[in-house]
């Protein structure tokens, strides 16, 4: 065989073996392509950086993902920005509506741009909490170890109902204290500092959260009642959610935990800082099968 055809005959090979290669890409994918199920379609669930907000809005992700065939995008914001997006029709569901009292104004000033879909928890409460190890029992006593405490009352995100209800609170009881902004995160680290050192501290606090579980903690007497009784947590949904996506809807409703359930799911997610929340709750979700199932609408 002369050089030139050789040569001729390499290039021949070459593309023989090229179309092939192509061809069985095309199937894997064509084949990878049937294989994937179509999605039901995209969630948007906004939430706020608390620990029951983190844990529920994961769980409901995983969920839905992994049982229900949709699309889920979450987006983190301060509790006001959230009730504007949904409002706006810019977020579909909001899991941590705390209700009757710490998230009145903003119900009260969308009533007509957003849809109730129920408590997923009872029983929750907010108020002033100190560790147990501090010798006060009411609000009213803050003021007599206001230098113990720097003057300040450790608070959260600005936007939050319980920031609201302690700038009441200060003002009801005349408390000579300053509530400082930050978030849930700085709360609950200078919270472990303080309680490492056995040092006296007050914090802006509610239940249910993993820190009641970590160290031994009351909430202070509130004879005024600025902080209000039990509340409940409800999910939240843009005007028009339910009936663009019923089965999602109704999955809301019935979707409910106790503070035995969330208790745990919180802290799972704080003992495994480590990993993805989606990815704990994912875990949990496998470990509460018959819990999580009956969540899910029937067909």
């Amino acid at each position: 065989m002369n050089k030139k055809l050789r040569q001729v005959m390499s290039l021949v090979f070459a593309g023989v073996l090229a179309v092939g290669i192509l061809a069985g890409c095309g199937n894997k994918a064509a084949q990878t392509n049937s294989d994937k199920k179509e999605s039901k379609g995209k969630v948007n669930l906004g939430y706020v950086n608390w620990a029951e907000g983190i844990a529920m809005t994961n769980l409901v992700e995983a969920v839905l993902e992994e049982k229900m065939g949709y699309d889920v995008e979450k987006k983190q914001g301060e509790a006001g920005m959230v009730f504007t997006s949904l409002a706006n029709g810019d977020m579909d569901v909001f899991l941590d509506g705390w209700l009757p009292v710490t998230h009145k104004d903003y119900m009260e000033k969308y009533k007509d741009k957003l849809e109730n879909l129920g408590p997923n928890f009872e029983n929750a409460k907010i108020g002033l909490v100190v560790p147990k190890y501090m010798n006060i029992k009411s609000i009213e006593d803050l003021n007599g170890i206001k230098d113990e405490l720097s003057g300040k009352i450790i608070g959260i995100d600005p936007g939050a109902g319980i920031m609201k209800a302690a700038n009441k609170a200060v003002k009801e009881y005349g408390l000579k204290l300053e509530i400082l902004e930050g978030s849930g995160a700085t709360m609950t680290t200078m919270l472990k500092k303080a309680e490492d050192a056995k040092k006296p501290i007050v914090v802006t606090g509610w239940k249910p959260h993993w820190k009641f579980a970590r160290w031994d903690l009351k909430f202070l007497e509130d004879p005024k009642g600025v902080f209000g009784e039990a509340e409940h947590i409800d999910t939240i949904a843009r005007k028009g959610f339910e009936k663009e996506m019923p089965e999602v809807a109704q999955f809301l409703k019935n979707f409910k935990m106790d503070d035995k359930q969330l208790g745990s799911l919180m802290g799972d997610i704080k003992d495994n800082s480590d990993k993805d929340a989606l990815d704990v709750a994912k875990e949990w979700m496998k470990k509460n099968e018959k819990l999580v199932n009956s969540w899910i609408p029937k067909k």
